[in-house]
């Protein structure tokens, strides 16, 4: 018999509904399983044992009164960049280390709506800036299949945790590959939604007109459950659209004939690892044996992405973290004037990444320097905007690496900021265009992960979530998950 820890989402919705478990046994074993794991893996900074008991005891008893919500009794995990009412998050920084929200963010309460059990906050790289998860203020997350690897970032608690079985399923958080690039990283299936499909109201905000939350799973599948759950208008949040959010587990038909697949020729960078680039292309070429039509394409500002999103990024971040000088709430270190307690709380208070990216994004925006830098980083923003809308005049998807390379070493790059930013040259163009993305497990190199990375036009999830799942039907990479031993081995 499947360990319970194993079970996918939609596994364990199946098992729920026949009666053959009930939420509290699932609940428990998850608990059994972070505890056994977690010294080595290092997923979760706040783990909720009896907020997740009693939630899952009250959706056994939801259960028996004939609700049939969709994640009724499924435990998951939340990135602890995003609210959770009496639940401390900490943004992995020392300057909310203490912070304990008095609200939900809407993509959580929607899930406590639909029954399922919160098991409490993932680590991440701090205010979710970062691509290893080594910029958190309290732990360093590793990589269930190397426990020397890093799991990718800035979600790279919940992709360690889905992948070690600690979660079936984890809120991660998308600024420029955040989700994609540690789903791929840790071998899971992690979703970007389109930018405006789910509500960012109570995220706490990187960077305003790039952040996205979404859903990271074992599947496909999961993660359209999901999605369906947590997408959808929000009044509390304006950038968050009025799209009608369609049946996503319906869309799952499994048959991608005459689905046109374009494959860009900028995405297969330089220094690529060769094995990341056969696997993405053996991946492509099983969609084209099912029937899709695959066709180069070009998508010519790809190269840009780079240095556009490392000035607006940065520029949105100097903004939405003013607000912590240390009056308001969370961190406060007494100074002898106003400006003296505001540098240092911001020393102590916010890590070398973080400071790095606010002095960044504040020379940026300066006067004398915006119209050279923001200003013509806007500009080339929209550019590379238009490179999708005309490539999508010729194909319903776009399929490429979603990571140069499998997962690096911990301390790899940590004296080198650009090797670092480099790690995620394959996902940032999408943010810019606020489009969706999909990463499925496709292959293994040096024994870790390889993720491809599929592109669907806004609000069109359902084609990328078909495609995904149809060679999630014919391949086998989604199932396999690391060997992590009680003794710390991998």
């Amino acid at each position: 018999m499947t360990p319970l820890y194993q079970l996918t989402v939609s596994q364990a919705r199946e098992a729920l509904s026949r009666s053959e478990i009930t939420s509290v046994e699932l609940t428990e074993a998850l608990l059994a399983r972070i505890a056994a794991v977690e010294p080595q893996v290092r997923a979760f900074l706040t783990i909720d044992a009896d907020g997740a008991r009693a939630q899952a005891q009250a959706a056994d008893a939801r259960r028996a009164a004939g609700d049939t919500s969709p994640l009724l009794g499924i435990p998951i995990g939340i990135k602890d960049v995003i609210s959770t009412q009496g639940l401390r998050t900490t943004c992995a920084s020392k300057m909310l280390e203490n912070y304990t929200p008095v609200y939900d963010a809407t993509a959580v309460a929607r899930l406590k709506t639909a029954g399922a059990v919160i098991l409490g906050k993932l680590n991440c790289d701090e205010f979710a800036m970062g691509s290893s998860t080594e910029n958190s203020a309290f732990q360093q997350t590793h990589n269930p299949w190397n426990l020397e690897r890093v799991p990718g970032g800035s979600s790279g608690g919940s992709a360690a945790a889905v992948a070690a079985g600690e979660a079936p399923a984890t809120l991660g958080t998308d600024t420029g590959g955040s989700i994609r690039q540690p789903a791929a990283l840790c071998g899971i299936t992690g979703l970007k939604p389109t930018y405006g499909r789910v509500s960012r109201y109570g995220l706490v905000a990187f960077a305003s007109s790039l952040d996205q939350i979404g859903p990271m799973a074992h599947t496909v599948r999961d993660c359209a459950i999901v999605l369906q759950v947590i997408a959808g208008a929000d009044p509390f949040d304006a950038t968050c659209t009025t799209h009608p959010v369609p049946d996503y587990e319906a869309a799952l038909t499994g048959d991608v004939r005459g689905v046109r697949i374009g494959v860009p020729r900028e995405y297969f960078v330089a220094g690529m690892q060769p094995e990341v680039e056969a696997a993405v292309r053996a991946a492509i070429e099983v969609l084209r044996e099912q029937g899709a039509e695959v066709r180069e394409i070009s998508l010519p500002h790809t190269p840009y992405a780079l240095p556009v999103y490392y000035l607006i990024a940065p520029a949105e971040a100097s903004a939405n973290l003013a607000r912590f000088d240390g009056v308001r709430y969370g961190l406060r270190v007494p100074g002898e004037s106003y400006f003296d307690e505001l540098e240092r709380t911001r020393g102590a208070g916010f890590g070398a990444e973080v400071r790095r990216r606010i002095m960044l994004g504040t020379y940026a925006l300066s006067a004398g320097y915006y119209d050279a830098y923001y200003k013509r980083a806007q500009q080339v923003r929209t550019l590379i905007r238009r490179d999708y809308q005309q490539a999508f005049e010729q194909v319903d998807v776009i399929a490429a690496p979603t990571t140069p390379t499998v997962a690096f070493k911990i301390g790899a790059h940590t004296d080198d900021p650009l090797a670092m930013y480099l790690e995620d040259v394959c996902t940032l163009p999408l943010n810019l265009a606020g489009l969706p993305g999909l990463v499925v497990p496709c292959g293994l190199a040096e024994g870790l992960p390889i993720g491809l990375q599929l592109i669907g036009r806004a609000f069109d999830e359902e084609t990328l979530l078909r495609v995904g799942d149809a060679y999630q039907r014919i391949t086998d990479w989604h199932t396999r998950m690391p060997e992590v031993q009680e003794n710390g081995s991998s």
